[in-house]
C-alpha cells in the first residue's frame, strides 16, 4: 500500500459491526431509540431549567450545561453511526472524520471538568449551606462553566492535532463506530509510542485526577450529610448527591477503560462497545438519573404539563 501523507480527498471506512452484519439492524433500532430518548430527556431538562424560576439555581445551571453538552456529544457521532448501520456505505469523509475527532474529544474532556464543577457545587451546598449563595454567585458559575468548555476545547485542539500528524500509509479502515483518538492511533503505520504516552498522560489528567477530586469531595459531603438532623434534609441531600455519583461512575468508568488502556494492546471489540456506551448510553441515562430521583425536576415537569393542558 502506498505510503504518503494523509489526504483530505480520501474517505475513512468506519467498520462498526462489519464483522457481524446480522446485528446491524438490531443495533440501528436500539441506537435510534436511545438517541430519541437522549434528545427528549436532555431538551426537557434545558427547557425546565430555563422556564421554571424555581430551578434558576447553580445546580440546575450546571445540569443544563451537562444536558447541552450531552446533546452535542451524542449528535457529533450518532447520526453518522445510524447512516453506516442502515446501508452498505460505511464511509465517512476525511473532513467528517476530523470534525468528529475534534468535537467528540472536546465535549468528552469538557464533561470531565464539568462533573468536577458539579461536585464542587454539591460540596458547597452541603458543607457550607449558609455561604452557598455568596460563594456560588452567577459570576463564578459562568466562569466555571467557561473554564469547563474552554479547557475541553484546548485539550481537543492539542491532542487531536497531534494524532492527525501520524502517518496512516493509506490505511483508512477505522475499526470502530466513530473517529476517536484510540481508534486513530491503531490505524497508524508508524511508531505510536509517543502518542500513546501523551494519550495516557492527558487522559489521566482528565479522568483519574478529576475522579479522585470528586471522591474526596464526596467523603466530606458524606460526613456533612450524616450531621444533618432533619430526616427530610438528609434524604434530599443524599438523593441529589447519589444521582451525581451514578453519572460520575458511568462516565469516568467507561472513559478510563476506553482511553487509559494501551491503544495497541486492548481488545478492539470491547473498545468499540465501550465507545458506544459513553457516546450513546451515558447521554441517554443522565437525564433519567437526575429526574427519577429529583422531586424538584418532576414537580417542574408536572407544572409545565399542567400549564400546557390549561392553555389547551
Amino acid at each position: 500500500m502506498e505510503v504518503g501523507s494523509n489526504s483530505s480527498s480520501e474517505r475513512f471506512i468506519l467498520m462498526g459491526l462489519s464483522d457481524h452484519p446480522q446485528l446491524e439492524m438490531i443495533f440501528f433500532i436500539i441506537i435510534l431509540f436511545s438517541y430519541m430518548l437522549t434528545l427528549v430527556g436532555n431538551s426537557t431538562i434545558i427547557l425546565l431549567s430555563c422556564l421554571d424560576a424555581r430551578l434558576h439555581t447553580p445546580m440546575y445551571f450546571f445540569l443544563s450545561n451537562l444536558s447541552s453538552l450531552d446533546l452535542a456529544f451524542t449528535t457529533s457521532s450518532v447520526p453518522q453511526m445510524l447512516i453506516n448501520l442502515w446501508g452498505p456505505d460505511k464511509s465517512i469523509s476525511y473532513g467528517g472524520c476530523v470534525t468528529q475527532l475534534y468535537v467528540f474529544l472536546w465535549l468528552g474532556a469538557t464533561e470531565c471538568i464539568l462533573l468536577v464543577v458539579m461536585a464542587f457545587d454539591r460540596y458547597v451546598a452541603v458543607c457550607r449551606p449558609l455561604h452557598y449563595t455568596t460563594i456560588m454567585n452567577p459570576r463564578l458559575c459562568w466562569l466555571l462553566a467557561a473554564v469547563s468548555w474552554l479547557g475541553g476545547l484546548g485539550n481537543s485542539v492539542i491532542q487531536s492535532t497531534f494524532t492527525l500528524q501520524l502517518p496512516f500509509c493509506g490505511h483508512r479502515r477505522v475499526d470502530n463506530f466513530l473517529c476517536e483518538v484510540p481508534a486513530m492511533i491503531k490505524l497508524a503505520c508508524g511508531d505510536t509510542s509517543l502518542n500513546e504516552a501523551v494519550l495516557n498522560g492527558v487522559c489521566t489528567f482528565f479522568t483519574a485526577v478529576p475522579l479522585s477530586i470528586i471522591l474526596i469531595s464526596y467523603c466530606f459531603i458524606a460526613q456533612a450529610v450524616l450531621k444533618i438532623h432533619s430526616v427530610e434534609g438528609r434524604r434530599k441531600a443524599f438523593n441529589t448527591c447519589l444521582s451525581h455519583l451514578v453519572v460520575v461512575f458511568l462516565f469516568y468508568g467507561s472513559a478510563i477503560y476506553g482511553y487509559l488502556l494501551p491503544a495497541k494492546s486492548s481488545n478492539q471489540d470491547q473498545g468499540k462497545f465501550i465507545s458506544l456506551f459513553y457516546s450513546v448510553v451515558t447521554p441517554m441515562v443522565n437525564p433519567l438519573i437526575y429526574t427519577l430521583r429529583n422531586k424538584e425536576v418532576k414537580g417542574s415537569l408536572r407544572r409545565l404539563l399542567g400549564k400546557g393542558r390549561e392553555a389547551g
